[in-house]
């Protein structure tokens, strides 16, 4: 039995979950979690036992120094508690509960009896996991989010895409499975990176899948610098590819492919749908900065780049130029930095659409993962 000491009585707990390795690309679900954890400064109140779950000679324990004593940090899964409050505008509180952590190396189902039995002593209404994966997306559109359960009702209710999907798995999908069987409500979210500039960090892959996030759970996210680094990011994107002729015109076919699958979603029903949900986010009294991923909230676009100085380093090179041509280090590997996230785009659904397609690109574990 699992018992919480000094963790308050939770308001209508929802448990939000991303894990670095095969899951993980972009470092972009892991990032977003961090993101809330830090925005909403999250008090962690349970870890999650190394020695079960990793294997050390793939995840290494660190070593630091505090105040001239030497310390070990063990790669492990934390839970932290953070209150959402009246952010919506609603008069309504509620209670995230974050786990983040690294795809467990062995002992999957005991691992995810582990986080069942935390949400069932702290009541957890739903599990929400957030995703990413490698696609056929240029970084030059906005970021296809999709969103998929194993539940017919909760996909009918919260508009989201049913599982079929069949072959490898990773935690994402072992965990949505397991809280299937134990009757726990379970959505996934999956963001799609571009597989050529595949490295960490991607703010905007970030910055869609809390987006969506918002959409889903009915809360305002604090974005902090979030939306200027995304929009960073993009701009770097863009003069690194500029520079390759080759490169440049391979994002260019790229972006006419997605544009032709979206131009079905040119409706006054999807061009309604996203008025809807820019008026949902858009709050008259929120201060300077509280951003969405098209602009922040007072009107000014921000479309400028970050002071280099300031700590933001430029994106990475794309690194093939080529979609045939294999990535290095494409495996599936579960370590923290693991470069063989999602799958290879060339056994993936084009990624088109809006940030809220469910025909976005679907990793072997992601959008249709059943986790059998």
């Amino acid at each position: 039995m699992i018992e919480l000491e000094g963790v308050p009585e939770l308001i209508d707990p929802v448990m939000v979950a991303a894990f670095e390795g095969w899951n993980d690309a972009g470092d972009a679900a892991s990032a977003a979690v961090a993101h809330l954890d830090r925005e909403w400064k999250g008090e962690v109140f349970a870890a999650l036992d190394a020695e079960d779950y990793y294997d050390f000679q793939v995840n290494r324990p660190t070593v630091f120094l505090d105040g001239g004593v030497r310390k070990i940090t063990w790669p492990t899964t934390r839970l932290s508690v953070v209150r959402v409050g009246d952010t919506n505008g609603k008069g309504r509180t509620r209670d995230l509960v974050l786990v983040r952590g690294i795809e467990p190396s062995m002992r999957w189902r005991s691992f995810c009896n582990e986080i069942l039995g935390f949400a069932h002593e702290l009541g957890v209404e739903m599990l929400v996991v957030l995703g990413s994966l490698l696609g056929d997306t240029p970084h030059t559109r906005p970021v296809p989010v999709s969103g998929v359960t194993s539940d017919a009702e909760l996909a009918s209710r919260l508009d989201l895409e049913e599982s079929r999907y069949e072959g490898p798995t990773g935690i994402v999908g072992i965990l949505q499975e397991a809280c299937t069987h134990a009757g726990v409500p379970a959505v996934s979210l999956w963001a799609a990176v571009p597989h050529y500039v595949s490295q960490p960090p991607n703010p905007k892959a970030s910055l869609a899948l809390l987006n969506r996030l918002e959409d889903l759970l009915d809360v305002r996210i604090p974005l902090g610098e979030l939306s200027e680094d995304a929009r960073a990011w993009q701009l770097g994107v863009d003069q690194l590819a500029a520079e390759d002729s080759e490169v440049a015109e391979y994002v260019q076919s790229l972006e006419e492919a997605r544009d032709t699958a979206d131009l079905p979603e040119a409706s006054g029903e999807a061009i309604a749908r996203e008025f809807e949900r820019y008026l949902r986010r858009r709050d008259p009294q929120a201060p300077p900065g509280v951003a969405t991923e098209g602009g922040l909230a007072d009107g000014r676009d921000g479309s400028y780049l970050r002071d280099s100085a300031g700590g933001r380093a430029r994106p990475p090179r794309p690194v093939s130029k080529d979609p045939r041509e294999p990535k290095s280090g494409d495996d599936t590997g579960t370590g923290p930095k693991d470069a063989g996230r999602g799958t290879d785009p060339a056994d993936s659904p084009d990624p088109s659409g809006d940030t809220d397609s469910a025909e976005s690109a679907q990793p072997e574990d992601g959008p249709e993962d059943t986790g059998n």
